[in-house]
């Protein structure tokens, strides 16, 4: 499927960003590798990944692909996997058009990774559930209507659906980053807020496993994206380095700058490899738990390189302020942070070897 995105929005503000996500949308940029009963196209990951590539490299903007896999992986799988038929009917059509813009707030001030360490906690009462704790550097916040929030229930992590305008919680922009700022994050705050019993999601317990999945899913396909704004990267690097005259000779026949060239080539060309890995098994129904992890690993520490080398070779001009390649340099180093650091995927890659600690008791993939 060829989308066209001449008409996506311009600007850095949170208004721009909620109209480039809306705009999205309304192309049906959401449905993919979504059945028709559900609402999608009923077509595969497969399809997914290409779209994701097209976007990535029109827009160039990372931001905008952190909040849309953030929609997708945070809260839409997690309905279709997860949630009652009841919810799916009422909630898929409206995030699928892009009425609702929503995500997951996992991480706290004092826990990311570790999901034991997480200390928002939800109490079953007669009216509902009450919520109480504090949320921060959630994607989509800012814009967001609704979040699948994850806190202790009994002492079992459970997932719950919050919107913005329940009593007695905030979803702010405060702590955003520089990084991907067009994705807008910011801060959930829980004050005792009450929800109806109607929006917990999954069973009691269950969250864990939804953190889980929604991450494997997350860490599989949001560098299809940005593997597109890799393409760009290499694209706009060999231009310059035919164009730009050393001793009369351009650029790239130095081969520091050659090589350079190659490798970045290789990377992106590695990087689609994995993620064809990741929907080739999905399109199977096998589990990913291993390739994601790779793929994620593989994937952030690839864009990070390739991007300084690509500001390397075109020296002062790639720092310019107002050069993307400038500002991608931010972007990597974020990818390298998203959906779990460089060094929980390796913790997750070892321990489904047979060695480590964490993730005990899964099967090799």
């Amino acid at each position: 499927m060829k989308y066209d995105f001449s008409d996506l929005p311009i600007g850095g503000d949170k208004k721009a960003s909620h109209l480039r996500f809306l705009h999205c949308a309304k192309l049906g940029f959401l449905r993919h590798a979504i059945s028709t009963e559900e609402g999608g196209h009923d077509d595969n990951f497969l399809t997914l990944i290409r779209t994701h590539q097209q976007l990535g490299q029109y827009c160039l903007d990372s931001g905008l692909i952190l909040s849309l896999n953030a929609h997708l992986w945070g809260t839409v799988f997690p309905l279709i996997n997860y949630g009652s038929d009841e919810q799916r009917r009422r909630w898929l059509p409206r995030l699928l058009s892009g009425e609702i813009i929503a995500g997951h707030a996992i991480t706290e001030p004092l826990a990311g990774s570790d999901v034991k360490a997480l200390t928002t906690t939800a109490t079953l009462t007669e009216k509902g559930f009450v919520l109480k704790g504090c949320k921060r550097f959630i994607t989509n916040a800012p814009i967001a209507k609704i979040l699948i929030v994850y806190a202790q229930l009994e002492h079992k992590l459970t997932a719950f659906l919050v919107k913005r305008n329940d009593e007695k919680v905030l979803f702010t922009d405060d702590y955003s980053v520089a990084a991907c700022a067009s994705a807008t994050m910011g801060e959930v705050i829980l004050d005792n807020c009450l929800i109806p019993l109607d929006r917990q999601i999954g069973k009691i317990g269950a969250g864990a496993l939804m953190i889980q999945s929604a991450l494997e899913l997350e860490r599989a396909f949001i560098f299809a994206g940005i593997s597109g704004i890799m393409e760009w990267q290499l694209k706009t690097v060999i231009k310059y380095s035919r164009e730009r005259q050393i001793k009369a000779q351009p650029l790239g026949q130095n081969q520091a700058v050659s090589h350079k060239i190659a490798e970045m080539k290789l990377r992106l060309d590695t990087i689609n490899l994995w993620l064809r890995e990741c929907a080739n098994l999905k399109i199977q129904k096998k589990r990913i738990s291993l390739v994601s992890a790779e793929t994620k690993l593989y994937a952030s520490e690839a864009f990070l390189q390739s991007s300084l080398d690509a500001v390397q070779i075109m020296g002062a001009i790639g720092l310019l302020e107002s050069q993307k390649m400038n500002r991608l340099i931010h972007d990597a180093v974020a990818s390298r942070l998203f959906s779990g650091a460089s060094e929980i995927q390796k913790n997750i890659i070892s321990a489904l070897l047979g060695t480590g600690e964490g993730y005990k008791g899964q099967q090799k993939q």
